[in-house]
């Protein structure tokens, strides 16, 4: 499962967020950074789901 929510992430970063945090905070500030550019949603969503 962990190897799908990575790929999710890269390839698209608020579905992965949303796969592994539901669809609250986390994932709508990841769509708003996706939208601004792709690079800041995909380093927000790596951080949100990896970082401890």
């Amino acid at each position: 499962m962990a190897i799908l929510i990575l790929i999710a992430t890269i390839l698209l970063p608020p579905l992965g967020v949303a796969a592994k945090h539901g669809l609250g905070g986390k994932a709508l500030l990841n769509l708003v950074l996706t939208l601004l550019g792709y690079f800041p949603g995909l380093i927000h969503g790596l951080y949100v789901n990896y970082a401890k």
